[in-house]
């Protein structure tokens, strides 16, 4: 009986060494070991994610803003005028003088220079005669516009504008850009008035299309006036359209030798 148990022995040692052969080796990474462990539980990847639902889908349309109503325009003033601006013309010739005089001052804020001299206007009005050329062998409104320019208080041009609404507009939106005044040549080109203001509905900056409803107006022939034009209103006046219009019309052609077709003319500060 004692060889039969060892050669059972032997048998079974090589059947050990046989089933040890046919197990497959398994890789369980160590705890910690910063590997993967396979999980007999884990799904198979399919290599689809489910899609996160976009953010505009949850959010709640916003209805188109009506349009802001368009700009009402207000009443507007603007007036260049200070006591001590008005200059009265020392002869019945001397207007454009005078006009050039009153537009330093209503230029000039300091009150530290004013012109006003009878010995100065003379010099001035000599000066705008010398750059004027007419039968009448005055000053006109070029000689005007030039001296103005030459003095610093420029640049001015004259301009003629055909209708009585648009003089009025274009002179005030002169003055709204530039911070000076204008000159309206006035009796059909006989006189010279300077406008230092005026009152609208509308800022000028604003709109367009803005209504003159007032001119500032300084006459230096104040207090005499004109028995056929009408008389000198006081210095600073506010004059209606309505009120201007009789003295302020269409320049007469045969005034003055010029390019200008008729119309209003105005000696216009442009914008530097």
């Amino acid at each position: 009986m004692t060889g039969a148990p060892a050669r059972l022995l032997a048998w079974l040692a090589v059947m050990a060494t046989l089933l040890t052969a046919c197990t497959p080796a398994v890789d369980l990474a160590e705890p910690g070991s910063g590997q993967p462990i396979a999980s007999a539980s884990a799904a198979p990847a399919t290599g689809h994610l489910e899609a996160a639902p976009s953010p505009s889908a949850t959010e709640t349309p916003v209805p188109p803003q009506p349009a802001p109503p368009p700009a009402v325009p207000q009443a507007f003033a603007l007036n260049l005028y200070q006591e001590g601006d008005f200059v009265p013309q020392y002869t019945f010739d001397w207007c454009v003088a005078a006009s050039i005089q009153m537009a330093h001052n209503l230029i000039d804020d300091t009150r530290g220079a004013t012109w006003a001299s009878s010995a100065q206007q003379s010099e001035l009005w000599e000066m705008a005669r010398a750059r004027s050329s007419n039968s009448f062998n005055g000053a006109n409104p070029r000689g005007w516009a030039q001296v103005l320019t030459e003095v610093g208080l420029g640049p001015y041009s004259v301009v003629s504008v055909a209708t009585y609404e648009d003089t009025l507009q274009t002179a005030a939106r002169a003055i709204a850009e530039t911070g000076r005044p204008v000159g309206l040549v006035m009796w059909s080109g006989r006189h010279a008035w300077v406008m230092s203001g005026f009152e609208s509905m509308g800022d000028p900056a604003q709109f367009p299309e803005f209504q003159v409803t007032g001119i500032r107006v300084l006459d230096p022939l104040y207090p005499h006036g004109s028995g056929q034009w009408g008389p000198s209103p006081e210095p600073n006046s506010l004059l209606t359209p309505e009120q201007l219009a009789p003295q302020f019309v269409v320049r007469e052609p045969r005034r003055w030798s010029t390019d200008l077709p008729a119309g209003y003319l105005l000696v216009l500060p442009v914008a530097a």
